[in-house]
């Protein structure tokens, strides 16, 4: 959600917090502020909507300095206004805030009754009036930090800084991530690692509990009780270019195009010599270990969510193991059925969604194992699960999940292919046939994106229409669950995904000549079943749009349009058939004129619950 930007150095500070939160805007966010000190002088800087309101008034005012931190916020407590923008100031102190503080309310009545006005409907402003309150009577800003840290409940990220300290910068960080980037001679704090990445690649990634006092020459990391913690820094491979648009018009179509990279990425370095083996190197779980798995829950939200209900085919199919697919906001309020021979597979591309790294806990408090998949190296859940399988698909802008969901199925596949093996369910030849396949995804990756420019006209076709139905069976069903999800959330259309065999359990009442069907309609054992129901549609009048790799009379009769996928093993096709709906859900949003990379109401990264 939220992003925190902060700069201490010898460069101007306002020039690189803007290009911090520019670079961040994906999160999501209804306004924006930045506060610098220069010369022992604070000021502040704040505007409702997006970061050129923020921009047009650092024109007129300008602010100076080489110390500062900036902030763009999704409203929690609240409404988007400028007096509820961030930095939040009580006297000498300016505080950026990403997370819930849960006993504001209390803490706001106390300062309250002791004197202390406050100026937002906020919860995040009564952190800069707590660190005063504490540094009143201490005289010490790192003990006032301190303090005020100590009486907070809730997630926290925080960056602070104070007009009688020209020369510090402290951050800390609860359940909210916080990264730190290592410069020559100056050092960065953000929310994320494209803020960061045209300065250094040199990230240190805090712990809930951590804090960190910058100076301009150096930097000291303890826990919030003052403990030294020693961190090494890590490297970055990700190129600057890559958080760019490079030609594209939003991020999220550059996104889709470069899921033929991404994949080929997730696949690198994971297969051995002779083609019958995944290499799995940060699973940090052998092969007995993960024999002994008599459960697996799959764990994730949103996307990550659809993902992992294709994971359940792909586990079960080829490693015999039964699966649980839950969504992450519920698993941990109906008491799991976790123990020390269970296993929890938790997905998420930030690696920082606060249900799934709540879900990781539960999981870890009642004895069980846990292994992420995720995008972000050294991110919360990476580094608190016992494995991490990473997906490599690089820094991922657009707020709809494109490139992040293929690599994660392709994760999942390699991770069922390991289990197999694992499990004797899969011999040497069988894992040569499945390894083979997904070596030539890539290249049929790049053979339906040639499909762009027929979406495209298809798309200015059914742009005006009101709903949508999108219909799979089998490992489609998520997938047509995927295609709904992404119309929604980039056109503001309601779309809904079914079972195609549910379709005659109700949703066959809504069908009428205004209502377009979205089919996921590949050659497999249920094709026939599947065109069946395409009739049934057809027969009440539905338009139909289908996804195949059957070039039949029958599916051409059936359907209005076909988005004819190149044929790969139905185990991979869900990665194939994902593409031509992120395409169509991409064209109806511009045609439609909505804001694709950041659509309204949602956040890249859901860090609160």
């Amino acid at each position: 959600m939220c992003g925190i930007v902060g700069y201490i150095g010898q460069n101007p500070a306002v020039e690189i917090v803007l290009e911090g939160l520019r670079r961040l805007e994906y999160r999501g966010y209804d306004s924006a502020g930045i506060a610098t000190l220069d010369h022992g002088q604070l000021n502040t800087s704040r505007a409702e909507g997006k970061l050129t309101n923020l921009e047009q008034k650092l024109k007129s005012t300008p602010l100076t300095g080489s110390l500062g931190i900036g902030h763009t916020r999704w409203a929690t407590h609240g409404k988007p206004s400028e007096e509820n923008a961030h930095p939040h100031r009580s006297g000498d102190f300016v505080v950026v805030h990403n997370g819930i503080i849960e006993n504001y309310l209390v803490l706001k009545q106390r300062l309250a009754d002791q004197g202390h006005v406050f100026n937002s409907q906020t919860d995040s402003e009564i952190i800069a009036h707590l660190i005063e309150h504490h540094y009143r009577a201490s005289q010490n800003f790192e003990a006032a930090v301190r303090q005020a840290l100590h009486e907070l409940r809730g997630a926290f990220a925080i960056a602070v800084i104070c007009q009688s300290h020209p020369d510090q910068l402290i951050a800390a960080k609860a359940g909210s991530p916080l990264v730190i980037g290592q410069g020559v001679g100056e050092y960065f704090v953000a929310s994320d690692i494209p803020a960061m990445l045209s300065h250094t690649r040199e990230m240190i990634f805090l712990n809930d509990g951590e804090m960190v006092v910058f100076s301009r020459e150096a930097m000291t990391i303890t826990t919030l009780d003052g403990q030294p913690v020693d961190k090494q820094s890590k490297t970055i491979t990700w190129n600057p270019m890559m958080a760019e648009k490079g030609g594209y018009r939003h991020f999220m179509l550059k996104e889709i195009h470069e899921q033929p990279r991404a994949i080929a990425d997730t696949i690198a370095g994971r297969i051995n010599e002779d083609k019958d083996r995944v290499l799995l190197h940060d699973l940090n779980l052998s092969d007995d270990q993960l024999a002994q798995f008599d459960r697996l829950y799959i764990v994730a939200c949103g996307t990550s969510w659809h993902a992992g209900l294709v994971g359940k085919f792909l586990i079960e199919k080829l490693a015999r193991l039964s699966v649980e697919v839950d969504i992450a906001s519920e698993f941990r309020y109906r008491q799991p059925l976790v123990n020390e021979r269970t296993l929890t597979l938790v997905i998420s591309q930030s690696g920082e969604t606060a249900d799934t790294l709540a879900a990781l806990r539960e999981s870890h408090e009642r004895g069980g194992k846990v292994v992420a998949i995720c995008n972000v190296v050294e991110s919360s859940i990476a580094r608190e699960s016992d494995g991490v399988i990473y997906t490599h698909a690089g820094p991922e802008i657009g707020v709809a999940s494109t490139k992040a969901f293929t690599t994660q199925l392709v994760a999942l596949f390699l991770f069922a292919l390991h289990l197999g093996r694992v499990r004797t369910m899969l011999s040497s030849e069988q894992l040569r046939e499945q390894i083979q396949a997904l070596l030539t995804l890539p290249r049929k990756l790049e053979q339906a994106l040639e499909l762009d420019e027929q979406i495209e006209s298809v798309a200015r076709q059914f742009m005006h229409a009101s709903d949508f139905l999108y219909l799979g069976r089998g490992n489609q069903y998520p997938i047509a669950l995927e295609g709904a999800l992404k119309l929604k959330e980039i056109s503001y259309i309601h779309a809904e995904g079914y079972p195609a065999g549910e379709m005659k359990h109700g949703p066959i009442a809504l069908i009428d000549e205004n209502l377009p069907v979205v089919v996921v309609v590949p050659k497999n054992d249920t094709y026939e079943k599947v065109v069946s129901n395409m009739e049934e549609v057809r027969a009440r009048g539905g338009q139909i749009i289908s996804i195949s790799d059957c070039d039949s009379s029958d599916l051409h009769s059936a359907s209005d349009a076909v988005f004819a996928v190149p044929t790969i093993s139905d185990d991979l096709m869900p990665v194939i058939t994902s593409v031509p709906l992120q395409l169509l859900s991409y064209h109806i949003a511009v045609f439609k004129g909505t804001d694709v990379d950041q659509p309204r109401n949602l956040a890249k990264s859901v860090t609160v619950e």
